[in-house]
């Protein structure tokens, strides 16, 4: 194996270089999950995103606790419009690493787009004083019925500091009835 030069059309982003070298290293039944770690990411580079999926779901069945392919796995199953495996991918690299606020932030997008509210209450909670996270749980509040969203919308309306993102969560959530006095 010529690392050297695959190296070496990583760095210069030589996709198309980099992905000869490694197709035929990831072919075998065995290949070592970096390989296949680095392939699915060219994958996803040359837009093979389905192939991407494939390449890296093998580096995940041969290093489970591989958080990095796994996260990968769920940006690259959003572009194939698979939110379920990206859901799975970004609830997996979370759990391996908590901290990863990439992995959180996905995750909650994807659990909202999917309405599984309950997993994206635990992931924007995990975000406290984020903006983002705060119109997150206002919109898991008002699915929900949570009966602290009314003091939500107004805690969003007097504190939040882009007012154009709260109103847009507003609509989001009116259900065709906007109040005319926010």
């Amino acid at each position: 194996m010529d690392l050297e030069h695959l190296n070496a059309a990583l760095a210069r982003g030589d996709w198309q270089g980099a992905e000869a070298i490694l197709a035929p290293l990831t072919k075998a039944a065995k290949a070592h999950p970096s390989l296949l770690y680095n392939h699915g990411k060219v994958l996803m580079e040359l837009g093979r995103h389905a192939e991407a999926i494939a390449c890296l779901k093998r580096a995940v069945r041969a290093a489970p606790g591989h958080a990095a392919a796994w996260f990968e796995m769920g940006r690259a199953a959003i572009d194939t419009g698979d939110l379920a495996t990206a859901l799975e991918g970004f609830d997996r690299a979370l759990t391996l690493d908590p901290s990863d606020g990439d992995a959180r932030r996905n995750l909650g997008r994807v659990a909202l787009r999917l309405g599984r509210y309950d997993i994206a209450r635990a992931a924007w909670a995990g975000l406290p004083g984020d903006g983002e996270a705060a119109l997150a749980l206002y919109r898991v509040a008002c699915e929900t019925g949570d009966p602290d969203a009314p003091e939500m919308r107004r805690a969003l309306l007097a504190r939040h500091p882009d007012r154009a993102a709260v109103i847009r969560t507003l609509v989001r959530v009116s259900k065709g009835a906007i109040p005319l006095n926010l």
